[in-house]
């Protein structure tokens, strides 16, 4: 199916890491998306835009996290050079239309693989595993956990995961949803919420925008395994991915986008995640 997958730096072109080498040697089945994408020269990826450490814009104006530097692994082994990467905007609540209506070649935002969402997208991966938990204000001592959450109001985001957990560990809980966790900062700092609820590593990356303003409380209560969005029915292409993610683990690829990442706040670097390669 592939003659070579690429084994290329990670770094990033805008943070003095390596220059990415797209793997020039790429070369696919006539007919499958990677060929398609090989030869079109170009990629469209989905990401969030406003998830520190995972995918936030910059002050150029070009996204950058953990989630960024997976993607860029893939296109990376599709030959497919950075400047061509188009990564566009996809919060929560679009992840799955914007898949289905081909709007983008792939998903990767901190994007929970569950039964629900396989009915509908599959996915590559889980690259990363993360755990659900509750962010208060720093001087906040009323909440410690999700068991005091009672007539609180909780924020999280509309389509998320944690907003449908919350709804069963914390049922006497008022929720409050926004499109984007950094509305719920927002609406937690100026004290029209009590707490936000999402996974562990998305509050981290803002309590770091914020070190003075938030804190962690009660630990994490879910695992949260994050995969690659792709088009229902392509195993092809989710097999490639899959090889791909494979290959970074091997390699150190994935070690060094976790370290130059979610490594600012997480010093020590985890074992990657085992994939799951799941039939339909």
């Amino acid at each position: 199916m592939v003659a070579t997958v690429g084994l290329t730096a990670c770094g990033s072109d805008d943070d003095g890491g390596d220059t990415a080498t797209p793997n020039a040697a790429a070369s696919f089945a006539p007919g499958t998306t990677m060929a398609k994408l090989h030869d079109a020269g170009k990629i469209t990826v989905g990401t969030k835009f406003d998830q520190n450490l995972f995918g936030l814009k910059n002050l150029s104006g070009k996204p950058e996290g953990f989630d960024v530097e997976i993607a860029e692994i893939v296109t990376d082994a599709l030959g497919i050079p950075r400047d061509k990467v188009n990564f566009v905007e996809t919060v929560s609540a679009n992840r799955e239309p914007f898949i289905q209506q081909g709007r983008v070649d792939m998903v990767v935002a901190t994007y929970t693989i569950n039964d629900k969402r396989k009915k509908v997208v599959d996915f590559a991966g889980p690259y990363y595993v993360a755990g659900q938990s509750i962010m208060v204000a720093k001087n906040n001592t009323d909440i410690t956990g999700k068991d005091s959450l009672a007539g609180k109001k909780v924020c999280s985001v509309s389509g998320s995961t944690p907003a449908e957990n919350i709804r069963k560990v914390a049922p006497a809980a008022q929720l409050v949803l926004f499109d984007v966790y950094s509305k719920c900062a927002d609406a937690l700092k100026n004290k029209q919420v009590d707490a936000v609820t999402t996974d562990n590593v998305i509050l981290l990356g803002l309590i770091d925008k914020d070190p003075d303003a938030f804190k962690l409380v009660g630990g994490t209560f879910t695992k949260e395994p994050y995969g690659i969005g792709i088009k229902k029915g392509d195993t092809t292409f989710q097999t490639f991915i899959n090889d791909t993610l494979e290959a970074s683990y091997k390699d150190g690829r994935w070690a060094k986008a976790f370290s130059s990442t979610v490594g600012k706040v997480e010093p020590t670097t985890p074992t990657p995640p085992p994939v799951d390669r799941y039939t339909s």
